[in-house]
């Protein structure tokens, strides 16, 4: 595990939490985004716990940084905050992260989580990931999607043009992980195994460039691939 936070207190406090619990292995403390990146480079840790807000470089663009330069064998990052708002999470799993984590968490769900991230599973739920997209996509101003011009804009607009080179099929199951369903919900969906969704949704993954199940789903709604039903049907209740 690698820690990031420049709060020196709630970082020497997950540190001992982790030191503390048989299986995990702190192997980094990185006191902003810019050490947090050289941090991974060096030492390669499966999980990173990243706070969102930290000098010299964020913790979303610590996180796009470190997936881009690990992207044979990225590691997990965990994003941990104080806020709560969509916008936070939303651009915390456009970057690529594998889950959400507020800071006033116990260590009893922590732990979980962490392992969780770890095995490759999203914290959140398809279901939750694929509603809170819908909803920030469905709310965001037009002139603020015109007016982006960040990395993470490049690399959706990027990976949404190479939606093209998607097979049928591939396309199929992706726009059914950003509705949210499951592997065995898809796999029943399209008579099909879960190995063979397992498949197509990795080179849809490979091929659009995507660390995380949580981005393809970002992706999906901001390529067009998807429409949020937010827009199209109302509010989601």
């Amino acid at each position: 595990m690698l820690i990031a936070d420049d709060q020196v207190l709630i970082r020497a406090g997950l540190a001992a939490i982790l030191r503390a619990t048989a299986g995990y292995e702190v192997v980094g403390e990185a006191t902003d985004g810019e050490e947090a990146v050289a941090m991974a480079r060096a030492t390669r840790p499966d999980v990173v716990l990243m706070d969102v807000r930290m000098p010299e470089s964020d913790g979303i663009s610590a996180t796009r940084r470190i997936l881009d330069a690990c992207s044979d064998d990225p590691p997990k990052v965990l994003i941990l905050t104080v806020f709560d708002h969509d916008e936070y999470v939303y651009e915390a799993l456009r970057a690529g992260a594998s889950g959400f984590l507020l800071k006033d968490t116990p260590p009893e769900r922590l732990l979980p989580a962490l392992r969780s991230v770890a095995d490759g599973d999203m914290l959140f739920s398809p279901t939750v990931t694929r509603r809170l997209v819908e909803s920030y996509c469905a709310t965001r101003a037009p002139e603020e999607e015109s007016s982006e011009d960040d990395g993470a804009a490049g690399a959706v607009r990027l990976a949404a043009e190479g939606t093209e080179a998607l097979t049928a099929r591939e396309t199929d199951v992706l726009r059914l992980v950003a509705a949210g369903l499951s592997n065995g919900e898809i796999a029943e969906r399209l008579v099909v195994t879960e190995g063979t969704v397992k498949t197509h949704l990795n080179r849809a993954m490979s091929k659009l460039n995507l660390s995380s199940r949580a981005q393809a789903v970002v992706l999906a709604y901001e390529s067009g691939l998807v429409v949020p039903r937010r827009a199209a049907e109302g509010p989601v209740g």
